[in-house]
């Protein structure tokens, strides 16, 4: 792929914003590169035509052979295959396989190593937490294999202020997309984000955008997104563009053009349905072997699942059988203390004879016996007596006890009472014993094992995220190290430029080139402006006006966790390569005038000091070296170890 290849997607318009260097009808082209690997807003309200911009923007892509992965949250992509062979995944039947969070590293593999263009169609899933967990990690793969391949692909998500909304709320998929956002880029991993309110998606998005297509907006809330961001005159043409047209605003060429897209060649299915049949188009099918590799995970999937349902099932019945088996068992405890309570009235009956120390009686000797039979039916009446006796006892055991009067005083004398405490003092007995016996229950059993989940790939995956973040951190030497470096590598007229923009803060590219000793020839200033700009120690500030950023810089880097006096340290070392030493203890808008060649008087001190710090090799004064730093400092480390 040519780094100078471009797109042509549009032609320039008339009216407010118009190219003032070409003529109505030019053609408007986009680099390629650029737009496959950079960050990019689309917006306008419905029917305004930014779906339409989004597919003119894909079709020339795909004519070129670059692939993509469109997040289709309503539907409407599927058109394309009326053109081009597209993979349309998700949960409908239209689509061209069903796929589930398992299908993730193979889709972002079909994607990046196979050049397969996806429609990831969200829109089918009943549950919006199986697809945002599909999206979530479609995006963690494509992230981790882009760091390895470094390959230029484009991610194009719709309604993208569902996940990175302006207000809180903002869940794990949000994270990870504005994790694409700012460090996709370097990667390869461009991503081109599409909502009707601009007002309502994340600002740290839309400012880190490199190209910004804004089509036609009313509410004041869009509006004023519009000029804080172009301006305030786009802010009231941008209500009156026509559908289609747009103002695009590039960083390629630092432009705001007023422009036309192109109509899109393949079927709308996004279109507001008429009165007229609706007819859908002859689409292309891809090759049965992707659908067939990817068929393969949901069968896999379906075959765990079943065979986790007849596990289920199998464990229902070994339930219900172990609880059968636990019922036989106390049928069985019951049947034996009947048996025991018989046998120990049988025995009762059979001593009662012998109690008093007498004979038995004649015919004794056989129970029940001809010499005797009245007495044998009087054995047998008494030991039915008995075992009544005994069952009555077992059913109301308080019974036997008021039956028996034992010793002790009468109601009258008080006797209600000391049988009441004597009844709690064996209750407490009772519970003191049951709380030992408890304790000494639970002495005795073993503490249950661990559970251990097991590992599986997409825990490697994500294990592997956040050991790469914890390799890129660096230190508070790298980030001073590398913001030196940018400055050093300037050439010596924009480095006076950027001593310029230190002491006034923010000015326009002119003015700082004349102010470093250049002409006041615009294409002069701008050309040597342009190094500073991509350097980032320098910020758009708004029309046409440029902010110094190295204190922003360093803020960042240390995602705001520095207080102001270590912010500072860290500054002042960085302007050492650039500022001279007495202009450091003035402030950044003091008058050239006001700083002398020498370090005011009452200053030898502080001078002194300087000048054996950077004897010693730069060591500055102590500061939070340990800090976490941000995600703009990452690309600080990864330099400064090399």
């Amino acid at each position: 792929m040519s780094e100078e290849e471009v797109i042509h997607v549009a032609d320039v318009s008339e009216g407010i914003g118009g190219d003032a260097t070409a003529e109505p009808g030019s053609p408007v082209e986009l680099p390629v590169v650029d737009v496959l690997t950079g960050r990019s807003f689309i917006t306008g309200k419905s029917g305004s035509g930014k779906s339409n911009t989004a597919s003119v923007v894909i079709e020339n892509l795909l004519s070129n052979g670059f692939p993509v992965m469109i997040v289709d949250t309503d539907g409407e992509y599927y058109g394309l295959k009326e053109e081009y062979e597209i993979l349309h995944a998700g949960a409908d039947d239209e689509c061209d396989i069903v796929v589930s969070p398992e299908h993730a590293e193979k889709l972002a593999t079909l994607a990046l190593e196979q050049n397969v263009p996806i429609i990831l169609d969200v829109s089918g899933y009943l549950e919006e937490d199986t697809a945002n967990e599909l999206l979530l990690e479609v995006v963690k793969q494509l992230f981790a294999k882009e760091k390895r391949m470094k390959k230029p692909f484009l991610l194009v998500i719709e309604e993208c202020h569902e996940y990175i909304p302006e207000g809180g709320g903002m869940d794990e998929t949000g994270k990870m997309l504005i994790k694409v956002g700012k460090r996709g880029r370097k990667h390869g991993l461009g991503i081109v984000g599409i909502s009707q309110r601009p007002a309502d998606v994340k600002k740290d998005f839309i400012t880190q955008c490199d190209w910004l297509c804004w089509h036609r907006l009313t509410w004041d809330n869009d509006t004023k997104v519009v000029g804080r961001i172009l301006g305030s005159k786009y802010a009231s043409a941008v209500e009156d563009l026509g559908d289609g047209e747009a103002f695009l605003m590039t960083d390629w060429d630092e432009s705001i053009r007023r422009i036309q897209f192109h109509r899109k060649e393949t079927f709308d299915a996004g279109a507001t349905p008429g009165l007229d049949d609706f007819e859908r188009p002859e689409l292309k099918s891809v090759s049965s072997d992707l659908v067939g590799e990817l068929q393969s995970i949901s069968d896999e999937k379906e075959r765990r699942e079943s065979e986790i349902a007849d596990l289920k099932q199998e464990l229902q019945k070994k339930d219900r059988r172990i609880a059968d088996l636990e019922r036989e068992l106390e049928e069985a405890r019951d049947l034996s203390d009947m048996a025991d309570q018989f046998a120990q009235a049988l025995l009762g009956k059979a001593e009662a004879p012998y109690r008093g120390g007498g004979r038995p009686p004649a015919g004794d000797e056989r129970l029940g016996g001809t010499d005797d039979g009245d007495e044998g039916q009087s054995v047998l009446k008494s030991y039915d007596e008995a075992v009544a006796a005994t069952e009555e006892s077992d059913a109301d055991p308080e019974a036997e006890t008021d039956a028996a009067p034992g010793p002790g005083p009468s109601a009258a004398d008080g006797g209600a009472e000391v049988d009441a405490d004597a009844a709690t003092g064996d209750a407490a007995t009772a519970d003191a014993a049951d709380v030992d016996a408890t304790a000494a229950d639970s002495a005795d059993e073993p503490n249950p094992p661990d559970d251990v989940d097991p590992v599986t790939r997409d825990d490697v995956a994500e294990s592997a995220l956040r050991f790469d973040e914890a390799i890129e951190l660096g230190t508070r030497e790298a980030v001073i190290d590398e913001l030196r470096s940018r400055i050093e590598s300037l050439p010596e007229l924009s480095r006076g430029m950027l001593r310029h923009y230190r002491r006034e803060g923010a000015s326009d590219p002119v003015a700082a080139h004349i102010d470093a000793g250049g002409d006041g020839d615009s294409g002069h200033a701008y050309s040597r402006h342009r190094p500073i700009r991509r350097a980032g120690l320098i910020r758009h500030a708004g029309r046409g006006s440029y902010a110094y950023a190295v204190p922003d810089l360093v803020r960042e880097a240390y995602a705001d966790r520095l207080d102001e006096a270590q912010v500072d340290e860290i500054v002042r070392a960085v302007e050492r390569v650039f500022v001279p030493s007495a202009e450091l203890d003035y402030p950044p808008d003091a008058a050239p005038a006001e700083v002398g060649d020498r370090a005011p008087a009452g200053d030898d001190e502080a001078e002194e000091n300087t000048d054996t710090d950077a004897a010693d090799g730069d060591e500055e004064p102590s500061a939070p070296t340990d800090a976490g730093l941000s995600d703009a400092a990452r690309r600080f480390a990864e330099r400064s170890e090399r």
